[in-house]
């Protein structure tokens, strides 16, 4: 695109933004009080049914109530309300500023690490620390390394433990295991999230459950399962929007000198939708509308599909491209580049081995690689593949 036509696309979408600010009101304050308060009975039913869960159905009823409970919680209440999109009511209870969720990651480093730089340099290799959370290699552009061959496993793990990857995400943690910074450092943030982490145990995994007296375990185990459920879901919902085919990464030298309508264009194409029906859009914090999301963070979400029919269509004028598919198969799509990710091409090697930074062991592990790709590769042509 031209600078002009960025330029222009900027305005369309200034417009665009201008227009449903301008239109905030009772609507948006039904809709979130609403949600919070259907958040709230079902956290209510779902405690008052585990406390009875040695009865199978009822437990299994307030493991989905709860696990409901906390997707609102985090999605449609805590994550849109902390973007700043109700701070208009001038409610306390619903200022983005101060505003704190039921989940492991203290409010104020999610502000910083989510609002301020995920936003501010979405899928910017090497800027937007989303792109891989530290833990994981998402682009080709990270430079591979050995520790990379476990990405199946990491990204299994951070799905499971997502709250707790979320909370660890402002500590920047690939610096302890560079040796860029020292634990020292990170004591203050440390605190604060063990702060949470500490709130969140003595809640789900101690008070409640010691409440149901003999039937401590048949709690535990609902509230265990609810937050699993939480984490599995919203690792799925965020990824699918960020990560699957299609989606662009950029480099630093492109974003150089970027425009307010370049920023628009990189906002639309490092993202991805996701299709489905109201409740799912409900249930994904509007998330699913991961491209509205990243144009305009700060409107409440539940516009964002109306939203998109505006952005479709000037999308198809602008010949940009605007990606969306249903929730299995960019799942799948993003767990393929995951596990591909994990295995580098001849090039990655080589490049791995003539870094400087290369140690003995690491050398080690790339000739074990080769080897092993060298006998599959004998093996296949040895059965004919």
């Amino acid at each position: 695109m031209s600078q002009d036509m960025l330029d222009a696309f900027g305005r369309e979408m200034e417009a665009i933004r201008k227009k449903h600010v301008d239109d905030l009101g009772e609507r948006d304050a039904t809709y979130i009080r609403k949600i919070i308060a259907a958040q709230r009975r079902l956290e209510i039913a779902g405690r008052v049914m585990l406390e009875l869960g040695f009865i199978p159905p009822l437990w299994l009823g307030g493991v989905a109530a709860l696990s409901v409970s906390k997707i609102l919680d985090n999605m449609e209440i805590g994550h849109n309300v902390m973007h700043g999109q109700y701070d208009w009511m001038q409610d306390e209870e619903l200022n983005g500023r101060t505003f704190e969720w039921d989940t492991a990651c203290p409010a104020d480093q999610w502000r910083h690490s989510h609002n301020y730089m995920h936003h501010t340099h979405t899928n910017i290799v090497g800027k937007d620390r989303d792109v891989g959370y530290g833990i994981l290699r998402m682009s080709a552009d990270q430079p591979w390394e050995p520790y990379f061959l476990g990405n199946p496993v990491y990204a299994t793990l951070l799905a499971l433990l997502f709250e707790y990857g979320v909370a660890l995400h402002d500590l920047e943690t690939e610096g302890l295991r560079d040796g860029t910074w020292d634990l020292r450092e990170r004591l203050p943030m440390l605190r604060a999230i063990w702060g949470k982490v500490k709130g969140q145990v003595k809640k789900d995994y101690l008070l409640f459950p010691a409440l149901a007296g003999p039937f401590f375990p048949v709690v535990l185990a609902g509230n265990v399962t609810a937050n699993v459920v939480r984490n599995l879901w919203t690792f799925s919902i965020i990824f699918c929007g960020h990560f699957p085919d299609g989606v662009e990464e950029f480099t630093e030298e492109e974003t150089a000198g970027e425009t307010r309508g370049g920023w628009y264009v990189r906002q639309l194409l490092g993202s991805a939708n996701l299709t489905g029906g109201p409740l799912f859009h409900i249930m994904s914090g509007n998330l699913s509308f991961q491209i509205e999301h990243h144009l305009f963070p700060d409107i409440p979400a539940h516009r964002y599909a109306e939203i998109s029919v505006e952005v479709r269509e000037a999308c198809e004028r602008y010949g940009l491209d605007y990606h969306e598919g249903p929730l299995p198969h960019q799942l799948f799509t993003v767990f393929r580049k995951i596990a591909t990710l994990a295995v580098p091409t001849e090039d990655e090697l080589d490049e791995y081995l003539e870094s400087p930074r290369t140690s003995r062991l690491g050398r080690i592990v790339v000739g074990a690689v080769r080897g092993a790709v060298a006998g599959g590769l004998k093996a296949a042509r040895a059965a004919g593949v």
